[in-house]
């Protein structure tokens, strides 16, 4: 417990020296689920190779709203000491549309025989595309969007730390380090279209409360920080029945509250679905609220008959 206090001191006080201030990163109500997407410390930290695939439509019958792809897979190596993950992610807003793929690397640390300590990086590329020219405007003329910004490839990378138990974990991380530009120079008229991305950090943690032989309480929480938007934390508390069934419900600061179900197919198969409603928006007004699915299975190496721990989380 001494040890857990302490990770989650210097946790606080890394986040509350960043700046708080918008949000680029899509958001997952399944977080907890798709822990690679923003930690590459997770990689290998469950005993088999893992693949996980997320669907999330957002905002349904929204014209332009968000929908995002997610597929990841990660495993440790025979060592155990070394964790290694691919992230592979789509996100489709409006008229622009940004594909990614990142490979992620863990050097996982035993500090004790219950506990783990990982430490991670991740590099790849993003892809943005920005179609301008489809859109319906007051001014169809207007110079700012007559040309689109196409396969416009940026380079980045991230880093993570990973603390976990058979029951309890805790990560820091920015997924994404630089700060890439996207622009393009309009020749005729001298116009510069131009985004920038924005660095986001992360605080996530999560436990699992044994209330009784077929219940058990798993709250986790999830913060993220990035400058020129407030901060936003994820809460979900989910109840495991029968160690099969997941039944919770998740609140998002000043955005959505929702409800999670889940069922464990099979000892390596989970099925989840989600649905969340925006309080916090003017386009709660304007959209049926959000769908998200999340399939995971572990392939479980030969030789082994069942997946050890950590297998909560």
């Amino acid at each position: 417990m001494k040890t857990i206090k302490i990770i989650i001191t210097i946790m606080v006080l890394f986040i509350g020296s960043l700046t708080i201030n918008a949000q680029q990163v899509p958001m997952y109500t399944h977080y907890m689920y798709n822990t690679l997407v923003v930690n590459p410390a997770y990689a290998g930290s469950r005993d088999a190779l893992t693949l996980t695939a997320l669907y999330r439509s957002q905002w349904a019958g929204f014209d332009g709203a968000p929908v995002t792809q997610t597929l990841t897979m990660h495993a440790p190596l025979s060592n155990e000491h070394i964790g290694l993950g691919l992230s592979v992610l789509n996100d489709k807003i409006g008229p622009t549309n940004n594909t990614s793929v990142f490979a992620d690397f863990a050097y996982i640390i035993q500090l004790s025989k219950k506990s783990k300590l990982a430490f991670g990086i991740s590099a790849g590329a993003n892809m943005f595309q920005a179609n301008l020219n489809t859109l319906l405007l007051d001014q169809q003329a207007d110079p700012a969007f007559q040309n689109n910004i196409n396969n416009h490839i940026t380079p980045n990378f991230g880093f993570g730390a990973y603390y976990s138990r058979e029951r309890f974990y805790a990560g820091i991380s920015v997924p994404s380090l630089l700060q890439n530009n996207y622009s393009q120079t309009n020749q005729e008229n001298g116009n510069t279209l131009i985004s920038n991305e924005q660095r986001h950090y992360f605080l996530i943690a999560g436990t699992l409360l044994n209330l009784s032989d077929n219940l058990a309480f798993k709250p986790t929480a999830l913060l993220k920080v990035t400058s020129s938007a407030p901060a936003e934390a994820d809460f979900t508390a989910s109840f495991i029945i029968m160690k099969k069934l997941l039944l919770g419900a998740m609140f998002r600061s000043g955005d959505a509250v929702g409800l999670l179900i889940g069922l464990d197919l099979t000892e390596q198969l989970h099925l989840g679905y989600s649905f969340d409603w925006s309080y916090g928006l003017e386009t709660f007004k304007y959209n049926n609220g959000s769908h998200e699915l999340i399939l995971r299975y572990d392939v479980i190496f030969p030789g082994k008959k069942q997946i050890h721990s950590p297998r909560n989380f």
